[in-house]
Formats: C-alpha cells, structure tokens, sequence
C-alpha cells in the first residue's frame, strides 16, 4: 500500500512546473508528493512557492527546503495535491482523516487545478462508508453533538491521547458515522447551514483530476 501511495504522489509532481505556486497537501499519499517537490527543489532546482494545508506539512516543506507563503499573501494557487479518504464516480470526496480539513479546503479554494492523489482502494461507490469528519468551535460542541445524535447521524468526538483532538485552528472534529450519504451536496449544504460548525469533509465537485494507484498501474482520471 506504501508503495502505490508513493507512486501516486511522484506521478501528481509532474503536473508542477517552473514558476508555479502549489499547494501542500496533508495526509500519507500527499506526503510523498510533498518528498518528490522537496527532491526537485533540491537536485533539479525547481523554482516554486508552497503553501501548505497543515503544520504537519509545514514541517515537512521547511525541512526539504521547500519555498513557503501564507495563504494570505496569495491570490491564486497554480496547482494542489492532496489525499482523500473516499472519491465517489461524480468526484464527490470525503477529507479530513487527518484533521486538517479546515485549511485543505481554504487552499484548495483559490487553485486552479486540484489534484488529489489515492491508492485504488479509495474510489467508492457511494460516500459515506469512512466516517465524515466535522469541524465545530469548542463553544456549544456537546449541543452539537446531541443534534447529530438525534439526527441519527451516530457522532462521536475525535480523540488524541484520550483527549478531545484539537485542530490547527483550535477547533473540536465530530465524526459521523453515516454509512451511506444519498446526496453528499445536499448533506454538505445541511452542514454549512448549521450554527457552530466551521467546515466539513465534504470535498464536492471541487476536484479537476484524481490519480489512483492501483495493482495495474497509475491511471489519471479527469473530471468531466
């Protein structure tokens, strides 16, 4: 599996060039695409700006030398690579197994071209299989909690050292147990319309190519 994820994210790096501001994705996949920019830096001289979605991944580009901005210092994103948790057939996704949804979704925002990068075993028939990360001020997340739960959304806070996990934006993650979204821009559109929620996993119709590494090989899949 290490090795298809590796293959995948060398495969994105191609799509950078000369000049380019990319975005940085978080996760395992994107990890070795992040590795591949940091190589090219280094032996090839590539000539780029990372912006990165996490602090995981700040880490990692400042320690491959790679060029970083604030996202506030940009007006657009030339490219982004990142992971994915699931892609459905319509190119609806769930992120945010890592818990950096929040800032994936303000750089993937801006890009031009968004390109995620999974092993084959994350293309899905339908969403909803992986839990569905939400992200929830601190402030009145139990309220919340108890209005998914009586939803029948089957919540339950993200943990980390048997402490509630905290965002890089001081945030709490619910995740819902879902097992099937029916229509993941109808269920997206309930969660933005929903007070104390900051933002949610649900990456729909904002993807332009996934590449997936499978037994057979890389393919490149456009959206249409």
């Amino acid at each position: 599996m290490e090795e298809l994820k590796k293959i995948a994210g060398v495969k994105a790096a191609q799509f950078v060039k000369n000049g380019m501001t990319i975005g940085l994705g978080t996760g395992s996949t994107a990890y070795y695409f992040v590795e591949e920019i940091g190589r090219r830096v280094n032996e090839e001289g590539l000539e780029v700006v990372g912006v990165t979605t996490s602090s995981r991944t700040t880490r990692q580009a400042k320690s491959l030398g790679i060029p970083l901005k604030s996202v506030d210092d940009i007006d657009s994103i030339d490219v982004t690579v990142d992971g994915a948790d699931e892609v459905d057939k319509a190119f609806n996704g769930i992120k945010g197994g890592g818990g950096a949804l929040l800032m994936e979704k303000i750089v993937a925002t801006p890009t031009k071209e968004y390109i995620w990068v999974v092993d084959e075993s994350k293309m899905v028939e339908h969403l909803g299989a992986f839990k569905l990360p939400v992200e929830v001020v601190q402030y009145g997340a139990k309220r919340l909690y108890r209005q998914f739960e009586k939803a029948g959304y089957k919540p339950q806070f993200r943990e980390q050292d048997d402490k509630r996990f905290i965002t890089d934006m001081d945030n709490y993650i619910i995740d819902l147990d879902l097992g099937k979204i029916e229509d993941p821009i109808a269920f997206a559109n309930e969660l933005d319309h929903t007070v104390g929620v900051v933002e949610h996993g649900l990456f729909n119709q904002m993807v332009n190519k996934v590449i997936v590494a499978g037994k057979d090989g890389v393919n490149v899949l456009e959206a249409k």
